[in-house]
């Protein structure tokens, strides 16, 4: 730290910031355009100058760009004089040149960095008389609209899309006052991280095409915090609503995950929320016709049925949160309850679990990854089922240590000189997959082959790090050389970070990658080890306990008076058609409770309507053991009463009060979680995920609105002058109110919005926290890790001896797609329009032993279902295997590693 003068003031700095990072953190509002925290800086704008002076002596001082400008001893600094203020103005004046005067109908207006610096610059008037440069704006896809005519030349665009995330299909074109920010041709963008455009361009270049559809100002949007509920990684997400319609996902910083970035899935994947066809009311089958009833008599149905049934079996889900799980098993009891996880899936996570819980080896969140020097991958499509973690893993191989930086005397935030020194770079990535994988491009090695031969690779990386090297060695002389290359480079690396988990559904694999980073730890190498899986709150289901799917589903049986009740989870992406029709037989009653028309739902006799993430409460639990709560957006019944959707737990518990009124009623989520954790000890951190719904700042609750609301009444004018009044919420410390506040920012690090004197845009961020990498103002609260000590130890895996490839069939392989393998993503009418034909893949000499063409349409059969599919030849695709859209069209898990038989062209 040192001592710093800004306009006569003393203040202190750290010496490894630039002078704009450090004014900005001290709350000067200086202005700026290309520097980013995560890009760095690169003094293109030339619009963040101030004026700093050599010493006291010095009176007349030189304008510098602060972004440029490293802190020194005693530095001297001013940013209010006129020369620096008149340089700004000048600058934002010449920027504004060709900028067309379309606020109004811009949807970056009341939300554009480039409004507030021109406000913050006191740039009121045109002088610039002649006609404006236009360019054409190009079609990127379904998700960003393109206006080229608003571009600053500020390169955020492209040192985002191309440098940072590694993007291949966009780039800057031309040169001196031509210059062109797009693809070569028009087209959709590839990238899987292409929305943070929208945010990292400071002004409306790039839009949310989606949030066009239901266009509204930022102002007049209700937000809250939320978790992103699409994987393990558990993102940090802000959630606009307007008129009960999700409006806009943006991203929530979190020093320690997702950072400044989303994935395209987490931003734009909200599209299930508001799809027309989504259930509101409750209905019971008559007949084979589906009759609406009122909520209060669909519960005295339910508690009749439950008092009459011999038996009881509730079906958990992984993509519920803790809070509903936990109440389902409390109404039927803990030996009929089933996680909602097939038995490959219950077995993987249990194991995950367990190597977590142990504590022994560092589990490393997506900041950290950052830091390691070496990565080894077994069996994961990272970019498709966990993608924030793979741009965490691209910077991985990019970042060079502050020690280098510092021997090359390069400070971490001058972009420039750290990428001439990238080619120096000696990181490594290794990669073990069925088929090839987006991270292949940054990849030392990969090694594509199929589940079985992955673990015989696996399983000679151990062998090596430990010297046991065996006679008996089934995979080809040319990769034991690899193996032996990459044991080399594990031993050599500082940090060696591991990844696996269940996607493969192989727990041999998980088993490897947990002693590989245990062997690496004991030989004195600081170890990471992520293993993950594929719903969000798959370690939380597993921590309540219960029975695997087919476990559950074997014990009911025949001839009983059964009733299943089956909470926020399709069946049928688990289990096959034929398998899960002939066990649904068994029971005289089906309850389902979700919040999409799945395929279970329309089989029920008896459905309630509930709340989706952006409707309810509750707490999730991430691949780290971090409990996270995410929070109601708007009360999905607050313009039509009849509507029934209400929280799963809030329905499981009425339900269980109907039927014991003995035991203490649940008045909302604090003392549901407080029951939890009397039951479940192992939980008691949820309670510190978030403050109770009693906490207030200066005796108010945090208002969903920001102070810069208006009036909310114009759209229902016709109807009634008065708006609605606002209901209240008992479960959070959020208000659901007409007015807005932002007095709480300093003091709360859950911002339903970002928002701040003078900065309207999300480059506001940086007044909520310490500093651009740091935490918020209210000095943010550690991991909330469930961590306990136990010791754990896992056996090595026994040698495979039999073949793989069978002459008479092909074995299923999975693979996944960042849209449409996940559920949720594929109730959103616009992902549906994305979302292409499925397809198989099969290499060609497989396809020559069957008589298939490529890119000709194949039926086969597989545990008794019959599928038909476009054929595509992969060269990649180990011999023996059939590769299947795992999760598309309700393909379900439990065909991964099974035969398929009657390959053949339609």
């Amino acid at each position: 730290m040192t001592k710093i003068y800004i306009d006569g003031e003393k203040y202190c700095s750290s010496l490894s910031k630039n002078l704009l990072e450090v004014c900005l953190n001290l709350g000067f509002n200086v202005p700026y355009f290309c520097w980013h925290p995560k890009l760095g800086s690169v003094g293109v704008c030339r619009q963040c100058a101030i004026k700093k002076y050599q010493d006291k002596n010095d009176s007349i001082g030189r304008i510098v760009m602060s972004c440029m400008t490293p802190v020194e001893k005693n530095t001297i600094i001013s940013i209010n004089d006129k020369e620096s203020i008149s340089y700004r103005k000048n600058i934002i004046e010449l920027l504004m040149l060709n900028h067309p005067h379309d606020c109004p109908v811009c949807e970056e207006g009341g939300n554009c960095h480039l409004q507030d610096m021109t406000v913050m610059n006191q740039h009121y008037s045109r002088r610039y008389r002649f006609n404006k440069k236009v360019y054409k704006s190009q079609y990127l896809g379904f998700f960003i609209s393109h206006e080229m005519n608003r571009c600053i030349t500020c390169y955020r665009c492209v040192r985002y899309y191309k440098d940072y995330a590694d993007g291949k299909d966009f780039n800057v074109y031309g040169a001196n006052s031509n210059i062109y920010f797009g693809r070569f041709k028009s087209g959709e963008l590839e990238s899987e991280y292409s929305g943070n455009l929208i945010e990292v361009c400071p002004t409306g270049v790039f839009t949310d095409k989606t949030y066009s559809e239901h266009y509204s100002r930022k102002w007049d949007l209700q937000n809250a915090p939320s978790i992103c509920s699409h994987c393990s990684i558990g993102c940090n997400i802000i959630v606009g609503e307007r008129y009960n319609k999700i409006i806009k996902i943006e991203n929530r910083y979190h020093k320690d995950i997702n950072n400044y970035f989303l994935c395209d899935l987490g931003r734009f994947g909200y599209g299930h929320s508001n799809s027309v066809n989504r259930p509101k009311y409750c209905f019971i089958k008559q007949k084979n016709k589906n009759k609406k009833i009122d909520f209060k008599k669909n519960i005295k149905k339910v508690v009749k049925i439950l008092k009459n049934s011999e038996q009881i079996l509730g079906i958990g889900s992984p993509r519920a949160s803790i809070e509903t799980n936990f109440s389902l098993k409390e109404l039927v009891g803990q030996e009929n309850f089933s996680t909602g996880l097939i038995d490959i899936d219950h077995k993987c996570i249990k194991l995950i679990l367990k190597i977590v819980k142990s504590n022994n080896i560092k589990i490393p969140s997506l900041k950290e990854v950052e830091e390691y020097d070496s990565i080894l991958v077994l069996g994961e499509d990272i970019t498709q089922t966990s993608s924030r973690l793979a741009l965490s893993i691209r910077q991985a191989l990019k970042k060079r240590s502050k020690k280098f930086l510092k021997n090359n005397k390069i400070d971490d935030w001058h972009a420039s000189a750290i990428n001439n020194i990238q080619k120096n770079n000696k990181k490594f990535l290794f990669l073990t997959n069925t088929n090839k994988t987006k991270l292949e491009d940054i990849s030392s090695y990969t090694y594509v082959s199929n589940i079985k031969n992955q673990v015989y690779f696996s399983n000679y990386i151990l062998k090596n790090l430990n010297k046991e090297f065996d006679e008996f060695f089934i995979l080809e002389e040319n990769i034991k050389e690899k193996i032996t290359y990459i044991t080399d480079v594990l031993l050599k690396s500082k940090k060696v970070l591991i990844v696996s988990g269940s996607h493969s559904r192989n727990i041999s694999l998980i088993k490897y990658a947990y002693n590989i980073s245990l062997t690496l730890k004991n030989l004195g190498i600081k170890t990471g080890l992520i293993l993950l899986t594929p719903y969000s709150n798959s370690l939380g289901v597993s921590i309540i306990k219960g029975k695997s799917l087919d476990v559950s589903l074997k014990r009911v049986k025949k001839n009983k008076n059964s009733t299943l009740i089956v909470i926020e989870n399709d069946l049928f992406c688990f289990l096959s058609n034929f398998y899960l029709k002939k066990k649904l037989k068994r029971f005289k009653n089906i309850i389902v409770m979700d919040h999409q028309k799945t395929k279970i739902f329309k089989k029920a006799n008896i459905t309630f309507p509930v709340a989706n993430f952006f409707e309810s409460i509750g707490t999730v639990i991430n691949y780290e053991l971090r409990a996270q709560r995410f929070f109601k957006v708007y009360n999905a019944n607050f313009y039509d009463k009849k509507i029934s959707i209400r929280s799963s737990w809030r329905i499981l518990n009425i339900i269980n009060f109907k039927l014991n009124k003995h035991i203490k009623i649940i008045k909302n989520l604090d003392d549901l979680i407080d029951f939890c954790i009397k039951k479940i000890p192992f939980l008691k951190n949820i309670k510190k995920a978030a403050p109770n719904s009693l906490f207030k700042i200066f005796g108010q609750k945090i208002p969903r609105l920001t102070n810069r609301s208006s009036g909310r009444t114009s759209l229902r004018a016709d109807i009634d002058v008065h708006e609605i009044k606002q209901m209240d919420d008992h479960d959070s410390m959020f208000s659901f109110s007409m007015e807005g506040s932002s007095i709480y920012r300093k003091y709360t690090s859950f911002s339903p919005f970002i928002w701040s004197p003078q900065w309207n845009s999300s480059q506001g961020l940086h007044k909520f926290k310490k500093e651009s990498s740091g935490s918020f103002l209210n000095k943010d609260k550690k991991k909330f890790l469930l961590s306990v000590n136990i010791k754990s130890s896992l056996d090595y895996l026994k040698k495979y001896k039999n073949s793989f490839i069978n002459n008479k069939c092909l074995i299923v392989a999975p693979y996944y797609l960042l849209f449409g393998s996940e559920e949720l993503s594929q109730y959103s009418d616009i992902i549906k329009q994305k979302i292409s034909i499925p397809y198989v893949f099969i290499n060609p000499l497989d396809a020559k032993r069957f008589n298939i063409s490529n890119k000709k349409k194949v039926s086969f059969t597989c545990l008794n279902d019959v599928y038909n599919f476009i054929v595509i030849y992969s060269n990649s695709l180990e011999l023996g295997q059939i590769s299947l859209p795992i999760g598309r069209l309700k393909i379900p898990v439990s065909l991964i590693g099974k035969p398929i038989q009657d390959l053949k062209e339609v």
